[in-house]
């Protein structure tokens, strides 16, 4: 595809999709940001204790949710901030090119480097570097569901029904992005304590870079790959169980990712 024509498409693509669907959805990025508590540094720890301090839930995992929530609570910034929660190079063949998939900065990749500038900038208020943290700890989470890095033209997945069986005799519809952000973790019966003793247990099966767009260039080819789009509407168990343990990489490389990039941010020597 020219470069033009495919600067329209992303363009439109981004127009599409206006509202981000969320990523892993709640279970998902409370284990991100859980796993990523067990990796950070003392240094860290403490300023983060320090900003939270005031929360409802003052921890990682309780801030998790927070940007998925501004459309709700905060209905401005939640249009402002929709386009950070994904970037789509399913069309680029998964190779991350600012000018083409993030213009004017409005996408995951860009907006995890930007918040992450402002929480490590102690000159700015407190408010400020808090609202960053909370940003950087959900989109790290989206960045790593595949669908958050996959095709514009059926964003990243939510244009393709699908059909998929949760024990009940009619199985459960929806579409292929909500199946990754939480059907294949709730189909496996498991709660959030069971999840972590499991996720804590599993290797690293990617390598814990640190550049977000390296991140999103993965997390591209996992949904690139073939027999994550199925053939057919109605699945079976055997998607489930195939796809399930990438998701679960996804979920500890997010961890480690995460962690790996507070742990640099909120270095007291900086």
């Amino acid at each position: 595809m020219p470069r033009t024509a495919l600067r329209l498409f992303l363009a439109l693509g981004l127009a599409l999709c206006t509202l981000p669907a969320a990523a892993w959805g709640p279970l998902g990025h409370r284990l991100v940001a859980a796993l990523a508590w067990d990796e950070l540094d003392p240094a860290a720890r403490a300023e983060i204790t320090t900003l939270l301090a005031g929360e409802p839930d003052p921890t990682l995992p309780g801030i998790a949710t927070w940007a998925d929530e501004l459309r709700a609570n905060d209905p401005d910034l939640g249009r402002r901030s929709a386009p950070w929660h994904y970037v789509n190079l399913g069309e680029m063949d998964c190779a991350y090119d600012a000018a083409l998939a993030c213009s004017g900065g409005d996408c995951v990749v860009e907006a995890i480097r930007a918040q992450s500038a402002i929480l490590g900038d102690r000159s700015r208020p407190r408010a400020e570097r808090l609202q960053a943290l909370k940003f950087v700890v959900h989109f790290t989470g989206d960045i790593h569901q595949p669908m958050h890095a996959g095709n514009a033209h059926d964003r990243g997945g939510n244009d393709v029904q699908v059909n998929w069986p949760d024990g009940s005799a009619d199985g459960k519809g929806g579409n292929l992005h909500s199946l990754w952000d939480s059907g294949l973790f709730n189909t496996a019966g498991l709660d959030e304590d069971q999840w972590l003793a499991r996720l804590r247990g599993l290797p690293l099966a990617v390598p814990v870079v640190a550049d977000p767009a390296r991140w999103a260039e993965h997390s591209c080819s996992v949904a690139m790959r073939d027999g994550v789009y199925p053939p057919r509407a109605k699945l079976g168990t055997d998607y489930l169980q195939s796809w399930r343990p990438v998701a679960e990489a996804q979920v500890r490389a997010g961890g480690s990712r995460l962690a790996m990039l507070l742990n640099r941010v909120l270095d007291a020597r900086d």
